[in-house]
C-alpha cells in the first residue's frame, strides 16, 4: 500500500489538477509505484505466490492502460512513459 503522501505526489505530478485521480495518467503512475514496491517484497520473499500473482495482475491493469491512452492521445502517452521512465 502506499501512503497518503505517496499518492498525493503521483496525482500532483501526473495528474490534470490536484482531485485527478481517476485519469489514465494517475492510473498508470500510481501502479507503477505500488508495483516498484511489490517487486522488493518479491526479492525479499519469493515463495509469496499470492503477491506474485497480484503483481501480474497489475502489470496487465498497466498494459491496458498505456494502451488506451496510446490509442487514445499519444502525446500524454510518451510524456507518461518520460516522466516515469518505462520503456516503449
Amino acid at each position: 500500500m502506499l501512503k497518503k503522501e505517496a499518492k498525493s505526489k503521483i496525482v500532483k505530478d501526473l495528474g490534470i489538477n490536484a482531485k485527478d485521480t481517476g485519469s489514465a495518467d494517475v492510473q498508470i503512475g500510481l501502479l507503477s509505484e505500488e508495483m516498484d514496491k511489490l517487486v522488493g517484497h518479491l526479492k525479499e520473499h519469493p515463495k509469496d505466490l499470492h503477491s506474485k500473482r497480484g503483481l501480474i495482475g497489475m502489470v496487465v491493469k498497466r498494459k491496458k492502460l498505456l494502451a488506451y491512452l496510446k490509442k487514445d492521445n499519444e502525446k500524454r502517452y510518451n510524456e507518461v512513459i518520460k516522466k516515469i521512465g518505462l520503456k516503449k
